[in-house]
């Protein structure tokens, strides 16, 4: 299974999210993520609260759509609000497509202390709904119901 997590900048949300699922995800599972226009830098506190996490962050990119123009996803999940209003490129083809918008942490403002445990509460978040998504029993839903779960999943804080 192949899901790919979409995000504007593809620097911080969809970044966190592709770690993440990677992670925690077993053999069979992987993630990717792109950004429709992507800054082409990870965010610096994106990888320090992954590397907080004890999550691999070597391989991570900002990288556009395109990169991944033969990838052929299952699950397609965009993670930003302006990501879910943007068609998903056509090569994407049958995808399942889902939008989990979170709310994005480079855009706290505080302190250091403030910001470092916004980027740490959006990595739970993510958290949380990836274990939920890993978990699923996949073989045993029908396309309607999964699409039932997964919507759930995305409303989850």
């Amino acid at each position: 299974m192949k899901v790919l997590f979409l995000c504007t900048a593809n620097s911080c949300r969809s970044i966190l999210s592709e770690a993440m699922f990677n992670h925690l995800a077993p053999a069979g599972m992987r993630a990717y993520s792109a950004g429709s226009q992507p800054s082409g830098v990870v965010n610096p506190l994106s990888l320090q609260v992954l590397t907080n996490a004890g999550i691999d962050t070597q391989g991570l990119a900002s990288k556009a759509c395109d990169a991944h123009r033969e990838l052929a996803p299952d699950f397609v999940i965009s993670v930003c609000g302006n990501a879910a209003k943007q068609e998903c490129p056509a090569y994407f083809g049958n995808a399942t497509r889902l939008h989990w918008g979170l709310d994005d942490p480079s855009e706290v403002s505080g302190d250091a202390a403030q910001v470092s445990a916004a980027f740490a509460s959006t990595l739970a978040q993510i958290q949380r709904r990836l274990q939920l998504f890993i978990d699923l029993p996949f073989a045993q839903l029908q396309p309607a119901q999964l699409q039932r779960e997964l919507a759930k999943i995305g409303t989850l804080a």
